[in-house]
């Protein structure tokens, strides 16, 4: 593998640009990052590179954007309400959001600790396999790595689907902003499966449709505190801090005015939280999330796989330079029902693209137990090796 065709962002913060190492010669418009939507960069917006005018995801919408248009073969992205699996969604590459405390987030600005993942985004289950290899175990610095299960995942690989159970998420259907073509693409995807030999039945889980709603005192005070008043650190935690990066990104004091409309957003209402009810409800959220965490794995005892939506639509327009506020906060928010959930729980979850809706892709989200990434390789490469995705 050639390192100048590896993108490796250190910063995945939602309003700071990747830095690329070893890569030149790159085009600025996939150069930038943004939450949600690939429409909230100092930069530009970066556009889908299947089509231009409409949103590559985000927030690692440059990782997408490079893996898609074949200008690197590997990228990370961070993912804390599904930032790599959106943006791999809407550009039709596979992105990974392994177990939380698997892959060491030493480097990468938080966001939210509790939230804060990264992981590998490729165009092909292989690669995909590969870089977690390189990248997953303890690095000696990072507290969240505390007893990972490590595995060969390459040799995942190759194993057919026949017998993997796998439960449809009925819940993960028909959002009032769920595209009908969408859900129609994954439940064919999720034949597919089963005519490889894997057993798919559908299952509920009424809970999964109340986890946006846990996420967000966790997402929007974590981020006040952590990213925001904690200068993109936070405190107490036995880490390594870069200290520059914190000496920078305190600048935001002095050019708030700068930020996206999301962040400010996300920042007035994290501050009112906290000068008026403290800390209370990001606490009562997390004793929540193992209320969450139980039901997925009540599920996940019986069956090795969940299947759904990675998003409940296909990619979105771009919003235009005289776009509302409330049209730019939407289309960086609108996407995150089916990811944001297993940010909380913290289990293993990835987007493989599974077909193409006018042109777009569309993303299929597999989640697996916790350190059971082998089994989502397994089934991602045997549904990426009987079918070519782009022509179903």
């Amino acid at each position: 593998m050639r390192l100048d065709r590896v993108v490796f962002f250190t910063l995945v913060g939602h309003m700071i640009a990747p830095s690329i190492l070893h890569v030149s010669e790159l085009d600025r418009r996939f150069r930038v990052k943004s939450p949600g939507g690939s429409h909230t960069n100092a930069t530009g917006a970066v556009h889908n590179p299947r089509r231009m005018g409409y949103s590559a995801g985000g927030s690692s919408s440059g990782s997408a954007a490079l893996v898609a248009a074949g200008e690197v073969d590997m990228a990370l992205g961070g993912d804390q309400g599904g930032s790599i699996r959106m943006p791999s969604s809407f550009c039709g590459v596979y992105g990974m959001k392994p177990t939380w405390g698997l892959v060491p987030y030493t480097g990468i600005m938080p966001i939210e600790i509790f939230i804060d993942h990264t992981g590998p985004m490729t165009n092909s289950v292989a690669d995909n396999a590969l870089l977690l290899e390189v990248i997953a175990g303890d690095d000696g610095y990072d507290p969240r790595i505390k007893a990972p299960q490590v595995h060969p995942y390459s040799r995942a690989l190759g194993r057919g689907a026949k017998d993997l159970r796998i439960a449809i998420v009925k819940e993960g259907f028909g959002h009032p902003n769920s595209e009908r073509a969408v859900d129609e693409k994954v439940r064919a995807a999720a034949e597919h499966l089963a005519s490889l030999g894997a057993r798919v039945e559908e299952v509920s889980i009424p809970m999964h449709l109340a986890a946006a709603a846990i996420w967000t005192p966790i997402g929007i005070e974590g981020l006040t505190q952590t990213m925001m008043y904690g200068d993109g650190y936070g405190l107490s935690r036995d880490d390594l801090y870069s200290t520059s990066l914190m000496d920078f990104h305190r600048g935001w004091r002095q050019r708030a005015n700068e930020l996206s409309e999301t962040t400010k957003l996300f920042l007035m209402f994290g501050t009112y939280v906290r000068e008026n009810c403290g800390s209370r409800y990001y606490g009562k959220a997390i004793n929540i999330v193992r209320q969450l965490r139980a039901v997925y794995d009540e599920v996940l005892a019986k069956y090795d796989l969940l299947l759904m939506p990675t998003t409940p639509m296909k990619a979105t327009p771009l919003p235009k330079p005289d776009a509302s506020r409330e049209e730019y906060v939407t289309r960086a928010l609108e996407m995150i029902a089916n990811t944001a959930p297993f940010d909380l729980t913290h289990h293993p979850s990835m987007s493989i693209p599974c077909g193409m809706v006018d042109g777009l892709p569309i993303g299929l989200m597999l989640t697996g137990r916790h350190f059971d990434e082998p089994t989502i390789y397994r089934a991602a490469e045997a549904f990426e090796q009987s079918a070519d995705w782009k022509q179903m």
